[in-house]
Formats: structure tokens, C-alpha cells, sequence
């Protein structure tokens, strides 16, 4: 694949490439996305889960031609999981190969002395063919430009929002036993949260900032005909219609834009034209994935097929 990266010319490119690409953003998604990508800072993209914030990160990277690395955040991650780790079962499988060739070289009299003379030599089994890079530093180091994803960053404790902070300062990082390791392109960086801690002053002082809702109807109507091309219009339009007033439920966790979608395509494998009671009842697990939810749906079910069905 391609090593050049193809940046965005203006507000109306950006929208066209991510089309292109299958998401379809507002004028606001796509002022924050040039915005970022031209001033070369990284975007927090905040919103409730479900809403397309790792998608819009996976379409920017596409659409761009750039390598989507992601980290993925979650309570207790660590510097080896979010930097680099060491392969120390390589380490001693080349400590015993050197040693047992050392053994023939200088006889078992000497063998002791060579070992020791080169065990002093930390850069032998401390470099980077024995590095093992992770999100951060592979974003770093890739020789393709790439786009980082920080993907809920709000799961990971404060101790990596630090970290994270002194990486995208400069883009570099220090290995103790090796030195400092410089970007060879520098990332984009996105960055996305759920709002299930407050984030940092000084990150968001840092970042750009996106806030992502549910889209409206026209929007969201867009989105299904875009991903299931053969639905039937009048039955997209029940979907979103339905699925609004779901959402409009004092729901745990309302239904995600890629659950609608899925909704839409089951609909379509079992044959449904219309969203009848019967058909909402039997297909709601595709929805609504807790039980609190789908108790609350099912009571309210024939409001929401009265909002799936267009007025005469």
C-alpha cells in the first residue's frame, strides 16, 4: 500500500473523502476534522457510546491514506501496554545461542570470561530487534504516516492521561537502555471518550474538541440508505422513525448508529416491509441489549410503531 498520505484540500474535500469512505459527516464534524489535521493538533471527540467517534477516527485514517493505530484504554493499562515492552524470551534465546557459541569459539576454560565481557554490553540485548512496540510507539515509529487512535481514554487512569500528555508534547519517546526515539512522520491524533471520568485540564488544553450526539433524522435516515443500500425507503424512514423514539426512553443504553443499521438489514433478511408490533417485539434484541431496556421498550411498544408509521 501506498506511503503518501493525501491531505485534506478544504471543508467541502473533507466531506466528500469521508463519504467516500462511508461516514457521513455534518459541517461541524468536518470544520473539527480539517481544523485538526491542518493545525496538527489531536481532537477529543466526546459523546455518548454508539454515536461514531471510533468511526469518524477510522474514516479520517481511510480517507487520508494513513495507518489506523489503535490504543485501546481501559482501567489499570500501563506504560507495556500503551509504549513498548522488552521480548525476554528472545532476549535469553539469543543469550543461550551466544553462549553456546562462544562455547566452540574460545573452549569452556574461557567461557566464563567471554560471557561476562559481553553481558557488560547492554546495547547487545537491549536494542530495538528486541523491542516490541506498542500503540504509542508504534504510531511514533511507523514509516507509514499514520493516524493515532486513543480510544476511550476516559477508562484509563489519570497516570496515563500524564503519559500521554508527555508523548504527544514531542512527539518522542525514551527508552532508558537505548535512548530517545523521535516520530518518523508525525501522527494525527484522535482521541475519544464516553464521559465516564472527567478528563484532565491540561489534556483538553492540548486537544481540539468534538462533542458527537445521535444524528438527526434526515442525517441518520442517510446513514441507514448509505449502509443498506436496498432498503426500501418508506421502511428506512420507519427504522429511524422508531428508533428515535426509543432513544427518546429512559434507556441504560440507547441504540447505537451501528445497531440501527443492523436493525435495518435484519428487518430486510426476514422479509418486513412495515414495523408492526409483532415485528418490533420479535427484533428488539437486535436494539436493545440489556434487560431493564427491553422491559421498557416492550411496554411502550405501540408508541414507538405509532412513530414508525409516516401519517397518512
Amino acid at each position: 500500500m501506498s506511503e503518501t498520505t493525501v491531505p485534506f484540500a478544504d471543508l467541502d474535500d473533507v466531506e466528500r473523502r469521508l463519504r467516500a469512505v462511508g461516514y457521513l459527516p455534518d459541517r461541524r464534524i468536518a470544520t473539527a476534522a480539517f481544523l485538526a489535521t491542518r493545525l496538527e493538533r489531536p481532537l477529543l471527540v466526546e459523546g455518548p457510546a454508539g454515536v461514531g467517534k471510533t468511526e469518524l477516527a477510522r474514516a479520517l485514517a481511510e480517507a487520508q491514506g494513513r495507518e489506523l493505530i489503535r490504543l485501546q484504554c481501559y482501567e489499570g493499562i500501563d506504560e507495556s501496554r500503551a509504549l513498548y515492552d522488552w521480548e525476554y524470551g528472545k532476549q535469553l534465546l539469543y543469550t543461550q545461542l551466544l553462549k553456546d557459541h562462544l562455547a566452540e569459539l574460545v573452549g569452556a576454560a574461557n567461557l566464563d570470561a567471554a560471557v561476562d565481557k559481553l553481558a557488560a554490553t547492554d546495547t547487545l540485548f537491549f536494542s530495538e530487534r528486541f523491542l516490541v512496540p506498542r500503540p504509542l510507539l508504534h504510531a511514533i515509529r511507523s514509516k507509514r504516516p499514520a493516524l493515532l487512535l486513543v480510544d476511550e481514554i476516559d477508562k484509563a487512569d489519570p497516570e496515563m492521561e500524564a503519559l500521554l500528555l508527555e508523548v504527544l508534547a514531542d512527539f518522542a519517546i525514551t527508552i532508558p537502555e537505548i535512548g530517545t526515539l523521535r516520530a518518523t512522520s508525525r501522527p494525527q491524533v484522535v482521541l475519544t471518550s464516553n464521559s465516564a471520568r472527567e478528563l484532565s485540564d491540561p489534556l483538553r488544553r492540548r486537544c481540539l474538541h468534538l462533542v458527537i450526539g445521535f444524528p438527526d433524522r434526515e442525517r441518520e435516515l442517510a446513514i441507514v440508505r448509505a449502509r443498506v443500500p436496498d432498503i426500501d425507503q418508506a421502511l428506512a424512514s420507519a427504522v429511524v422513525g422508531a428508533v428515535h423514539k426509543l432513544r427518546a426512553l429512559d434507556l441504560r443504553k440507547p441504540p447505537s448508529i451501528s445497531e440501527v443499521i443492523d436493525w435495518a438489514r435484519a428487518l430486510g433478511v426476514l422479509g418486513r416491509g412495515v414495523i408492526d408490533e409483532g415485528t418490533l417485539r420479535q427484533t428488539l434484541g437486535v436494539l436493545i441489549k440489556h434487560k431493564d431496556d427491553l422491559e421498557a421498550a416492550e411496554k411502550r411498544a405501540a408508541e414507538i410503531v405509532r412513530a414508525a408509521t409516516p401519517p397518512n
